[in-house]
């Protein structure tokens, strides 16, 4: 992937399996904060409309029951915590790497290649935002990486092997052939210009800016160029001499429109003028069906509109092949401009198609095992790094009760005070009020899956980030055990852990494991270089969060409605500690059998574009 730069503006070319050079325009940091803000604005008012629709439609609202307003505060909960991590999954994945606010500001994400990001990719480059948006949610870590990567990536498009690009298609400066009016066809053809490329584009830049030069500036320059341009100016014009440059301007301007080739060009270069002349109105037909498919779809063209579409996308792109060989070295607009219609369709053609039911189940149930299973050196440091630091606080605070003060905070403290009555009266663990079990569940769900995404995340600091979110836990973990250990109630707290313990440990173990992963990427690539290996186990973690978020879900509900029981003998709650390790055991054993399944990086219409048989039906 090369990268190119226009003036004020940088660009990425990639080439597309027609062995196409395609070039994409960087998003700036200006656009992209526009967007983000945009999108901001849009999640606010998103959950506003949602607390107004809640009390609404609450009956007797506001003074509703004490059980309709749990399950309301339950569902906020639950509501703000997708908006956060799923509006930009979400939206990235559906309408193919934009979300609103990028679609305003006319930016898209696609991967590296030109290719449409999947839901897996998007989750990636989005659950990193965690670190780019330090500290303490200014972007500074993003903000900064964009400012100093060529391809203008935070660490969240780095990871995922994405590029953020404008889509606002630019229009060539020259005006297209069939404006030529008769009278400027009529003139006597020429076989070439007066001036080379490079001595029109200096004239083009002096036009352009004339009107904004001062007087004495703007004479000084016009004699300048009368003198190097002296051979084709009128020699009776007796016009000052900005009016004779504009002149000569337009006189160029009109000979390259039809399709006359710029003095001194050799070869190829020689027929760059006439192919843009021949060309242009078909490039300008093009794009105003892609602007209708970008738009609303593919679909919208019908059949023969999407035949079309492939078609002329087919001639668009042997186009931009000559141009570039006629261009040569010369940044020319309408290679620029036709690179832009190309890159466009080039995107819809090749966009991921999502993933349907049926493969959401086979990468649930199939790939995620396994891999998990391929992964388990990097989920055994993970548990290492949790269950060695709760192992040896659990013993310390056994053997040194007062070391609990200096380990836990105030509330767990008394939490254990309280335990030592509670246990004797025969009650459980915590106040079990039956009304609020929904925002327990919800709010421990929402908790725990935020530790995993940040476990995750934090692969990207060369796995210390990670460690560490492993080994507070664990000490803490740890030291609650051995607090109420050494007062003689550890019954009590077993109780309550058991339920839901074994999904919960196991599945922060998972989240950690993915972070290592991105870790290894970065410190021990092997043959790859540290972009690809980023790239491409960042595809293996992110099925590792999803085992971790599956996990997370069932043992944060069994945390909020099942745990809190105090009527449950301690034999129940094992029991239902037995039940779900013989289910995650099952489930780790999925996907043995080997399926030849597609992968979740897919390009739906390639083989179609290869053979020419592209219809509506099959489009995305």
């Amino acid at each position: 992937m090369a990268i190119a730069t226009r003036p004020l503006e940088q660009t990425v070319d990639v080439e597309t399996p027609e062995l196409v050079l395609l070039s994409y325009s960087i998003a700036g940091v200006g656009s992209r904060v526009l967007a983000a803000l945009t999108d901001l604005v849009i999640a606010v008012v998103a959950m506003l409309v949602l607390v107004i629709a809640l009390a609404v439609l609450a009956p007797g609202f506001p003074s509703t029951n004490a059980a309709s307003l749990g399950w309301a505060a339950a569902i906020l909960i639950l509501a703000q915590f997708a908006v956060v991590w799923g509006y930009y999954v979400l939206f990235e994945g559906l309408m193919d790497g934009q979300t609103p606010g990028k679609r305003i500001h006319r930016l898209r994400v696609v991967r590296e290649g030109g290719f449409s990001v999947t839901f897996g990719v998007s989750a990636v480059r989005n659950l990193v935002r965690i670190i780019d948006m330090q500290p303490l949610l200014f972007y500074l870590v993003g903000l900064g990486s964009i400012l100093m990567t060529r391809r203008g990536q935070r660490l969240g498009d780095i990871v995922a092997g994405t590029i953020v690009v404008r889509e606002a298609l630019r229009a060539p400066a020259m005006p297209l052939a069939s404006a030529v009016s008769p009278d400027e066809s009529a003139e006597a053809p020429a076989l070439q210009t007066a001036l080379s490329e490079d001595e029109f584009r200096v004239l083009d830049r002096f036009v352009q800016r004339s009107a904004a030069l001062d007087p004495l500036r703007r004479a000084m320059l016009a004699g300048q160029l009368a003198d190097r341009f002296a051979a084709a100016l009128r020699q009776d014009d007796e016009r000052s001499l900005p009016a004779q440059l504009a002149d000569l301007h337009e006189r160029e301007r009109r000979a390259r429109a039809r399709g006359v080739s710029s003095r001194g060009e050799t070869g190829a270069g020689r027929e760059r003028q006439a192919l843009i002349a021949a060309s242009e109105p078909r490039w300008t037909h093009f794009a105003a069906l892609l602007a209708t498919a970008q738009k609303r779809g593919l679909r919208s063209l019908g059949e023969e509109g999407v035949r079309e579409f492939v078609a002329e996308y087919r001639a668009l792109a042997a186009d931009l092949a000559r141009l570039r060989t006629a261009a040569g070295s010369h940044a020319v607009d309408e290679l620029f401009h036709l690179g832009r219609l190309v890159a466009g369709a080039h995107n819809l053609l090749y966009r991921d198609r999502g993933m349907p039911l049926r493969s959401a189940v086979r990468f649930l149930f199939t790939d995620v095992p396994r891999e998990i299973r391929r992964s388990a050196a990097p989920i055994a440091l993970a548990t290492l790094l949790l269950f060695g630091p709760a192992l040896v606080a659990a013993v310390a605070v056994v053997r040194t009760p007062g070391l609990a003060k200096e380990m836990l905070p105030a509330g767990m403290l008394r939490r254990a005070e309280d335990g030592v009555r509670r246990a004797r009266e025969g009650e459980g663990y915590i106040d079990d009020p039956q009304l609020f079990r929904p925002v327990m569940a919800s709010s421990i769900v929402a908790n725990n899956v935020q530790i995993a995404f940040t476990a995750f995340a934090g692969g990207v600091t060369a796995g210390l980030l990670s460690a560490l979110i492993l080994i507070f836990n664990g000490i803490s973990f740890g030291s609650v055990i051995g607090l109420y250990v050494s007062k003689g109630i550890g019954p009590l707290l077993l109780a309550f852990v058991a339920p839901h313990g074994v999904l919960e440990l196991s599945a922060i173990c998972v989240a950690g494991g993915a972070g290592f992963l991105l870790t290894s990427a970065l410190l021990m690539p092997g043959p790859r270089t540290r972009r690809r290996a980023l790239v491409e186990n960042s595809r293996r973690a992110v099925r590792l969060v999803a085992a971790s978020t599956l996990l997370l879900l069932v043992a944060g509900a069994i945390e909020g409605l099942v745990s809190p029981i105090e009527w449950w003998p301690l034999e129940g709650k094992l029991a239902v500690s037995g039940t779900t390790l013989v289910l995650l055991v099952v489930y780790l054993r999925g996907g043995r059998r080997r399926v030849v399944a597609a992968p979740l990086e897919t390009v739906p219409v390639r083989a179609s574009l290869a053979l020419g048989a592209v219809t509506a039906r099959r489009a995305p």
